[in-house]
């Protein structure tokens, strides 16, 4: 009637193992990896501060200078850039085509800025941001105890 199995637990334990595996390597790929790990880290940005302002450089290597639009509004930076690639390669009878599109942007919180005198450079893929402050020198502050 019923043709009973004996139960191993190393028989459930290599089946799960053989699942798994095949679930990891299936969102390991590169179609799923690449466009969630470009989301997450666009470019390279490094805010440092000084008495009088802060500085800000980003990394935008391969994007033109028009297509970067940078805004500074309610106290938020905003450094947006689009990057749109074309690769025509022709040997004997074999054709190369390659397009890369991307856009990107990236917000911060910058307080204490005087929005008239912010100025920005774009050299050699790096874009240099000079915020001044309007309160200069650094915040004072207060360490609290713990009761």
């Amino acid at each position: 009637m019923f043709e009973l199995v004996p139960f191993r637990r190393n028989n459930l334990r290599k089946r799960d193992n053989y699942f798994n595996e095949v679930f990891n390597n299936f969102f390991d790929d590169d179609f799923f990896n690449k466009p969630f790990s470009v989301m997450e880290n666009p470019f390279k940005v490094d805010l440092k501060e000084t008495e009088d302002s802060y500085l800000v450089e980003a990394d935008l290597p391969g994007v033109n200078k028009e297509a970067i639009d940078l805004t500074y509004d309610n106290n938020y930076l905003t450094i947006s850039a689009k990057r749109d690639d074309v690769i025509e390669e022709n040997k004997e009878n074999y054709v190369r085509r390659e397009r890369h599109y991307g856009e990107f942007k990236r917000c911060f919180y910058v307080d204490n800025v005087d929005e008239n005198k912010i100025q920005a450079s774009f050299e050699n893929g790096v874009l240099k941001i000079d915020l001044p402050k309007l309160n200069k020198g650094k915040d004072s502050s207060k360490k609290i105890d713990i009761h």
